[in-house]
């Protein structure tokens, strides 16, 4: 009896750390592109720019869209920083129907006829404006009856893969998670997964350069904070938070954002599952006999668009760990119940 219960209980403890490398799933969630149950929608949504315009098509989930136009190009890449044209779209066959965005909307609203990917709504500069997504491009009619035509982008950002300097501590590089305390490498891909829980790097840092490369998953029931939601730490005090916030405006606690603190200067967030760089430049706070002299400054870029530029932030932001500002600290990755994937991690000390 006793070695029948040593043995089911060796049995138990190997299938439990079986389950605990395994992939965790999410409803309604997609992680890789060739998923073959990744929903047609997805190849309408993304990116489009020409003829001094951008647009960023949201997929809002069966067969519905909103098309967020930028006059002078796409954010980062030419848009006045200003006005906005909101067309919501239809999937009908083989080809997404657009027109002028109309009626009551309120910002990420739940239903698509109340979705809005602006919180004032009509936005500054909204027109009459219609289209058509096939084959690749965006092709419409301006208010005034003008004809406009736009290509898929995909733009990739200039630090993708970009390899760590003479003096670089490499956190990761798909061989191992040696650097990291959680977190799952996925063997077949070479990537380090989040699987929902939060990570940390076993070092701790206190002043540095980092980059980091991240993608998120495709979610189109989801909105707001259910797009994937996670946050990249800066010494586990700081948190710029990681979302599929894609054609929205940038907010605080959308992808770029300083949580809580500072909304990102331009929303730099590609599509998901696109691949998308954060480089960061830190500081860490200073302190004297137990109090803060000076503020943590920071720099960021998303996907090589800079959204702060040196900014002092005021102090913690929610879900840090409780040692006073100005220690050196971990990196950390926030899983908060969605599955992250990050490559090509790596930091130098200042």
């Amino acid at each position: 009896m006793k070695i029948r219960t040593a043995l089911g209980l060796v049995a138990a403890m190997a299938a439990s750390t079986f389950l605990s490398a395994a992939p965790k799933k999410f409803g309604g969630t997609y992680t890789d592109l060739k998923d073959p149950n990744l929903p047609a929608d997805y190849k309408y949504q993304g990116e489009y720019a020409g003829d001094g315009l951008g647009a960023q098509v949201i997929a809002l989930d069966k067969g519905a869209f909103q098309a967020v136009l930028y006059p002078g190009g796409l954010p980062g890449a030419g848009w006045d920083g200003k006005n906005k044209i909101l067309l919501d779209g239809k999937l009908e066959g083989n080809s997404v129907i657009l027109h002028a965005a109309k009626g009551k909307k309120r910002y990420l609203g739940s239903s698509p006829s109340e979705f809005s990917a602006t919180r004032k709504f009509p936005p500054d500069g909204h027109k009459e404006y219609s289209g058509v997504i096939s084959d690749g491009k965006l092709q419409g009619l301006t208010h005034d009856k003008k004809k406009f035509s736009l290509a898929k982008a995909n733009r990739v950002s200039p630090t993708m893969g970009k390899k760590p300097p003479k003096g670089a501590i490499v956190l990761f590089d798909g061989s191992n998670k040696d650097e990291w305390q959680g977190g799952r490498l996925d063997e077949k891909t070479k990537l380090l997964n989040t699987d929902g829980s939060d990570i940390k790097t076993k070092r701790k840092f206190n002043d540095y350069h980092m980059h980091l490369e991240f993608l998120l998953p495709y979610r189109p029931a989801a909105r707001g904070q259910g797009r994937g939601n996670s946050g990249f730490y800066q010494v586990d005090h700081y948190e710029m938070q990681i979302l599929d916030s894609f054609g929205l405006e940038g907010l605080n606690n959308e992808c770029g954002g300083i949580y809580s603190k500072k909304a990102s200067d331009v929303n730099g967030c590609f599509p998901p599952l696109s691949w998308q760089t954060y480089d960061v430049e830190f500081t860490n706070a200073k302190a004297k006999n137990g109090k803060k002299t000076k503020n943590a400054v920071f720099t960021a870029r998303l996907n090589g668009i800079l959204i702060h530029d040196k900014y002092e932030i005021p102090g913690k932001t929610g879900g840090s760990r409780r040692d006073p500002e100005g220690t050196p600290g971990p990196m950390k990755l926030q899983g908060h119940g969605n599955p992250l994937q990050f490559r090509n991690v790596w930091i130098v000390e200042k």
